[in-house]
């Protein structure tokens, strides 16, 4: 017959309980598991019936739970604490939705309720692409480019775009196929390839923008680009034609940089040259005229004595490079005597032509007779001029 059936007298295997048996208190259960917690943390128990006067459950229950919510304080500081670096930014979710971005620092966040995504907006990164485009005069052209870029809007790129960087690579290549159908084939290989890079740069941030994706394009850079291998070799030629050119403009503009200065300089030469003629020129010019207004004058007072002077000055300056001395042996006779000094020092050779007697010597003097009745005549007229005023 089993413990609890009737006639069994109430009788279970664990307790000698008899008909006063029922439920277990609870006061007592919480009592017993406040006791051995103590235990566990170093409380005293009581002997015996293990309710003695040493055991302080209440006490023990406090300082457990001070202690459980020190250390869950702990962890929460730990676990919500974060910095963001200097080329970082933080884009934090709360509850799953976009809550805001922190800046470089340290910050601070709801454990289990926030979440903060770190994004490095200084890395600058690149891939490459290459690709075949149709010219706008239907050539075709195979362009090898780098593009380089960076994160601008940490919050536009994680949560505008599902996939920025396939977006970006797919925008460089529609820029890049339109910036290429509107030129030719040999202004993108010979000419104008920084010009293309700039204009499919400034596409290409056109269309990222309008997406929203939160990146920027620092650079673009064209490595290659080349003509199919059908024409290589016309544009081969093509090519060195124009590096030919350039040389020689090179040249042209070197010898320009050097000819022109030496030129200018010849020139500014040739005109303090000028100048300094002209100065002498002029200052001679005012001293003849000086000179010839004191012989005017002296000749006004004396016309007779000034001719007989002018006779005598001219005569000196004539016969001073003859090398022979002039005598005047009898006054009014009108033969005149000179010395042959230098061919008596330096004997006559085989050959020499002996001038007649008197022959030099006249010569001289009828040159300076000229020179003397040419400047008497000036004076003459400048003096009928002075009067003929003076008369009127």
């Amino acid at each position: 017959m089993a413990w609890n059936e009737p006639g069994g007298n109430d009788r279970d295997p664990w307790s000698g309980g008899g008909k006063d048996q029922g439920p277990p208190d609870l006061d007592e259960v919480v009592k017993k598991l406040q006791e051995k917690m103590g235990g566990l943390f170093g409380g005293k128990r009581g002997g015996g019936s293990g309710r003695g006067s040493g055991s302080m459950p209440g006490g023990n229950s406090k300082l457990i739970m001070i202690l459980v919510a020190v250390v869950i304080v702990v962890l929460l500081a730990i676990k919500g604490f974060y910095i963001v670096q200097p080329a970082e930014r933080g884009v934090v979710q709360r509850f799953g939705a976009f809550h805001t971005v922190t800046s470089p620092g340290p910050h601070f966040l709801i454990p289990f309720i926030d979440k903060v995504t770190i994004i490095n907006v200084d890395q600058v990164n690149k891939f490459g692409h290459r690709a075949q485009m149709l010219t706008r005069d239907e050539n075709i052209v195979d362009i090898t480019l780098t593009v380089q870029y960076r994160v601008q809007d940490a919050a536009n790129f994680l949560f505008r775009d599902a996939d920025p960087v396939k977006t970006i690579y797919n925008a460089v290549e529609s820029a890049l196929r339109e910036v290429t159908g509107k030129s030719t084939l040999d202004e993108i290989i010979t000419q104008n390839r920084s010009a293309i890079a700039a204009m499919v740069k400034q596409d290409t941030q056109k269309l990222l923008n309008s997406y929203q994706t939160g990146l920027v394009v620092t650079n673009i850079n064209i490595q290659g680009a080349k003509p199919p291998e059908e024409v290589k070799d016309a544009f081969d030629d093509a090519t060195r034609a124009m590096a030919d050119k350039e040389r020689v403009q090179n040249q042209a503009e070197a010898y320009a940089n050097d000819i022109v200065p030496r030129a200018r300089g010849a020139a500014a030469r040739q005109i303090e040259n000028a100048k300094a003629y002209t100065a002498k020129v002029v200052s001679e010019a005012k001293g003849e005229s000086k000179r010839f207004l004191e012989l005017y004058s002296a000749y006004s007072r004396a016309p007779e004595v000034t001719r007989e002077r002018l006779y005598l000055e001219t005569m000196q300056e004539v016969l001073s490079e003859t090398g022979k001395v002039v005598l005047d042996v009898k006054e009014g006779s009108g033969n005149v005597t000179f010395l042959p000094l230098d061919k008596m020092i330096r004997p006559a050779t085989a050959g020499t032509v002996k001038a007649l007697p008197g022959y030099e010597s006249l010569q001289a003097e009828s040159a300076a007779q000229k020179v003397v009745e040419e400047a008497a005549r000036n004076l003459e007229r400048k003096r009928n001029v002075d009067r003929a005023r003076r008369n009127r």
